[in-house]
């Protein structure tokens, strides 16, 4: 194994930025400077937008030991945070916190997302997607598949659970791209999220004098026995709607994508129905396109000594889970896509007390589309050229902005 590469003192302009775009030619693979870089150590420093220069953190190892690492704080008001753009305003609730108020909020809602009551889930969203798909069978080609398919069933499946009216989806959905858009300016951002805010704030003020099974109707009745702030119970509401269909709307297309480009995978895939291959498939995608591209990021409490390196107290550190997703050591040939590996050691989601809440919902979704979509539409094509497909290159979740197919 190779030395780690002492980058602590090179200067600024030396350094690798953070993100860096991905080459047109691979828009599926991580930049390729990042990648070689991962071969002279598990971390370096780079370079962000404001000139700071966190830590990066590129292998899985030390991806995973800081993950779980209690030194390091999640709260981005903390001096030295590596912010992602420039800040002004807008919580992402419990996400941006340390134990214990973190830990304390999220329980709040994380019975919802258990196992059994996201399996009972799995027949209503088998429905969804059946739905969508007789329509998308039933219209003309060729269709945009994220406007007509990708986008609205998660969006669908989030609005039941929450019970937020998914006529208002247009709203909810232009807002949240802006939210998670690197080409808007922070006052844009910031009015995104005011405006999520005060429509989530309305919804669970009429929770308040109702009763429901629904996610909102849960913190609702939280605020009413004074565990927690009307505020707080809308910010946990943003958090849930943007988390719930942003993120799986663009794993569906991008994953829909990636295996039209690999035919022999989506052969194998299709030809079966066992249940494990269409999980595997999941987690082999989730590893493969690791699509936040922003990194973890978090500032360290105290100096933590690392793969030969010290992360000082007051200094930033980005966990950057697209490259810990192919490091080699954990996923022979990593660059290589096989929906029969073993990818559950994957970091898509995070690792310690941040881990995705979601996930259990996300993994059932997924298993549901990749398992349904193709073996109904067993012509499904792309209708475009590869090089028109419009990449997110500038979100910080990645995906396509549009996926024109056929069949």
């Amino acid at each position: 194994m190779s030395t780690p590469v002492n980058t602590a003192h090179a200067p600024s302009a030396d350094l690798p930025e953070f993100p860096m775009a991905r080459p047109p030619r691979c828009p599926l693979d991580p930049a390729e400077r990042l990648r070689a870089l991962q071969h002279d150590g598990p971390l370096m420093r780079a370079r962000l937008w404001d000139g700071s220069t966190p830590w990066l953190v590129t292998r899985h190892a030390e991806h995973k030991a800081l993950s779980t690492d209690p030194r390091l704080s999640a709260d981005p008001s903390s001096p030295g945070f590596p912010h992602a753009t420039e800040r002004r305003g807008g919580s992402l609730s419990f996400v941006t916190m340390d134990d214990p108020e973190h830990a304390r909020l999220r329980r709040m809602v994380s019975g919802a997302f258990t196992v059994k009551r996201i399996e009972a889930m799995r027949p209503l969203v088998q429905d969804i997607v059946d739905g969508f798909i007789d329509d998308l069978l039933a219209g003309p080609t060729p269709v945009d598949l994220v406007e007509a398919f990708a986008l609205p069933v998660p969006s669908l499946v989030i609005c039941g659970l929450l019970d937020v009216p998914y006529e208002d989806h247009e709203f909810f959905q232009t807002n949240s791209k802006t939210l998670i858009s690197r080409a808007v300016t922070a006052d844009q951002r910031q009015e995104a999220h005011q405006n999520l805010f005060r429509y989530l704030d309305e919804l669970v003020g009429k929770k308040l004098d109702s009763t429901g099974n629904d996610l909102l109707s849960a913190l609702a009745t939280r605020v009413r026995a004074g565990e927690l702030s009307r505020e707080d119970a809308a910010l946990m509401g943003v958090l849930l709607l943007l988390g719930g269909h942003e993120t799986t709307a663009n794993m569906i297309a991008l994953g829909t994508f990636t295996l039209l480009r690999h035919p022999e995978q989506l052969a194998r895939l299709r030809a079966s129905d066992d249940p494990k291959l269409i999980a595997s498939t999941a987690e082999e995608l989730l590893r493969y396109l690791t699509i936040a591209h922003n990194g973890r990021r978090r500032v360290a409490l105290a100096d933590i000594e690392i793969a030969g390196q010290v992360i000082r107290a007051g200094e930033g550190v980005i966990m950057a889970g697209d490259l810990g997703n192919r490091d080699a050591i954990v996923f022979p040939d990593p660059d290589r896509l096989d929906i029969g590996r073993d990818a559950r050691r994957h970091v898509a989601f995070g690792a310690g007390v941040h881990h995705c809440l979601g996930q259990p919902l996300a993994r059932m979704e997924l298993q549901v589309v990749y398992g349904t979509l193709y073996r109904r539409i067993p012509t499904l094509r792309l209708a475009a050229a590869v090089d028109d497909i419009p990449f997110k290159h500038d979100g910080f979740i990645y995906g396509v902005h549009e996926l024109p197919v056929t069949w």
